[in-house]
């Protein structure tokens, strides 16, 4: 999975990564993506992708703005759920690193990964 996001990074420049906790219907195409981006994070910025996933949290929508166009992308876990907080908690959004977006798409806690996750104190 990180060969195939280092070769999408690579045909798509993303510089933030904006999760929704809400879900969101996953038959949702680009202009409902895109309205429920615009509510929830007050509008698309070029280079951004926000992260949005179905209730089960074992399906998994990114809408990313290139600066140019609207890429929308779904990935389906067979097994398991994304990590995904609670629909109806604080925050609505949560900004991830680049690292956490890969964890979180191969169904890690991505919350533990980098700043949040160290360890320090034994």
């Amino acid at each position: 999975m990180r060969r195939l996001a280092a070769r999408v990074a690579r045909v798509i420049r993303i510089d933030e990564v904006w999760l929704a906790v809400d879900p969101l219907d996953m038959r949702a195409g680009f202009d409902t993506a895109l309205a429920r981006v615009i509510t929830v994070f007050g509008a698309a910025h070029p280079h951004h992708a926000y992260l949005f996933a179905n209730r089960r949290a074992n399906r998994l929508k990114v809408l990313v703005h290139d600066g140019i166009g609207i890429w929308l992308a779904a990935r389906r876990l067979n097994e398991g759920q994304f990590v995904w907080p609670h629909a109806g908690s604080e925050p609505k959004q949560h900004a991830l690193t680049q690292e956490q977006l890969a964890g979180l798409v191969v169904g890690l806690p991505w919350q533990r990964i980098g700043p949040n996750g160290v360890i320090r104190v034994v």
